[in-house]
């Protein structure tokens, strides 16, 4: 499988060259020359098979044989220890938990999945690779984990200054050996910007071999996947038209919903929730595409002002508009709105959500006001991950599971930026 640059004015290239550069020359993001669909078969008796096994089906055709098919189950398996249950809310309602991997994000997988596959592309590079990611919560201390001890990788995370959570900066900052935490004086775009432009950055590039771990990377990206193919096996012999309800910040995880869509999972529709950060809201209001500098809410990690992968959303459905209007509907919530979700949910159901999911969970009864289907809403992150606006709200304290209890006590370390020119000097240094 080659891989192409959305800005069209790149050479096509290999999966290790797309994971290993993570943008293309040209500033482009990577795409996949073709999407093939499987086996109706496949589909048919997904319930029969194992999460490992859906998983590399799914994946394959994107990798293999860069990475040999034993070594990419080998991955798979690694990447996929913990589960990911559906929860039923109500009848027309539930919830993907993906908080049980180790840093209680869902962007465990992405990274664990994508830290390997570098690890195999690097067993014979003489010349380290630095991974440079900005997060606006949950990334970082995923990506941190996940390449963690990596031989040959060092990790650079930018981070904005008092917009992440306790916990969530704890995850990014207290880890040591080969990650550093870069506490950037700006918002998540200005971090966001500082790495993409590092990529394009001549006098770095010709030192040193960067990548990046957001979900611009082609191997962060496209595992996402797994968790539409897992809930349809959980749910298939319940519910016929399924729905997700997506938290959307950089739109990465919608965006890998749909090319599991492609690949023929049979997804009745998408539902991006957004908080006040509404660029794509008002998108697909007016056909007009204007970023704006994001502001900040209490789902932080979706507040993304200009999210990059909305271009690969795009080019799922041929830029054709009107074929994304009937595949996506878009909603925005205030931090009032989640607060009250957060409490309905605790109140009316007997279920903990974080701020993220109480979003999604929002998104899922208004795509219900008038159509037919059952809504799977993604919970993204663990509660206690946002510790203070949950209990705050449910008037209720949480106990701590023991990921979260490991990095409580810990003295977390960083070095403060402010500008462009402040990284690039780390960088070269």
């Amino acid at each position: 499988m080659n891989y192409y640059s959305l800005n069209k004015k790149a050479p096509n290239t290999t999966f290790e060259d797309a994971v290993v550069r993570g943008l293309a020359p040209d500033k482009g993001l990577y795409f996949p020359e073709s999407i093939t669909p499987l086996e109706d078969s496949f589909l048919e008796n997904i319930e029969h098979k194992s999460n490992t096994e859906i998983a590399f089906e799914a994946i394959k055709q994107f990798i293999v044989p860069e990475i040999p098919e034993d070594v990419l189950k080998s991955i798979i398996e690694d990447t996929l220890n913990f589960d990911f249950p559906v929860v039923e809310i109500n009848e027309n309602i539930s919830t993907l938990e993906l908080f049980h991997g180790p840093t209680m994000a869902f962007k465990d997988v992405g990274a664990r999945f994508m830290a390997r596959c570098l690890g195999y592309f690097n067993q014979t590079n003489t010349n380290d690779v630095t991974v440079l990611v900005a997060t606006s919560g949950d990334t970082g201390g995923a990506v941190a984990n996940g390449f963690l001890g990596v031989k040959g990788v060092n990790v650079v995370i930018l981070y904005p200054s008092g917009k992440v959570s306790d916990i969530q900066e704890k995850q990014l900052t207290t880890l040591g050996k080969n990650i550093t935490a870069l506490e950037v004086n700006g918002v998540f775009d200005d971090c966001q910007d500082m790495v993409k432009q590092a990529f394009t950055d001549r006098e770095l590039t010709d030192k040193m071999q960067l990548t990046s771990a957001n979900s611009i990377n082609i191997a962060r990206w496209l595992p996402q996947l797994f968790y539409f193919m897992f809930t349809y096996k959980q749910l298939k012999s319940k519910h016929k038209d399924i729905a997700f309800s997506v938290p959307s910040g950089n739109f990465g995880n919608i965006c890998a919903g749909m090319v599991a869509q492609k690949l023929g999972l049979p997804v009745k529709h998408f539902i991006a929730a957004n908080n006040a950060n509404d660029t794509v809201v008002n998108y697909m209001l007016s056909q007009t595409y204007s970023p704006k500098p994001s502001v900040q809410t209490i789902s932080n990690a979706m507040d993304v002002g200009n999210p990059s992968n909305f271009i690969r959303i795009q080019e799922l459905h041929d830029n054709d508009f009107d074929a994304l209007k009937s595949n996506l509907s878009t909603y925005s919530y205030s931090d009032d709105d989640t607060r009250s979700a957060l409490l309905e949910l605790h109140n009316d159901f007997n279920y903990v959500a974080d701020p993220h999911g109480a979003v999604g969970y929002l998104g899922a009864k208004d795509y219900l006001k008038s159509n037919d289907a059952h809504v799977v809403f993604l919970e993204t992150a663990h509660p206690t991950k946002f510790l203070d606006i949950v209990e705050d709200v449910i008037r209720e304290n949480i106990d701590l599971p023991a990921q979260i209890e490991a990095v409580m006590d810990k003295e977390g370390e960083s070095i403060e930026i402010g500008t462009y020119e402040e990284l690039k000097s780390f960088l070269l240094a």
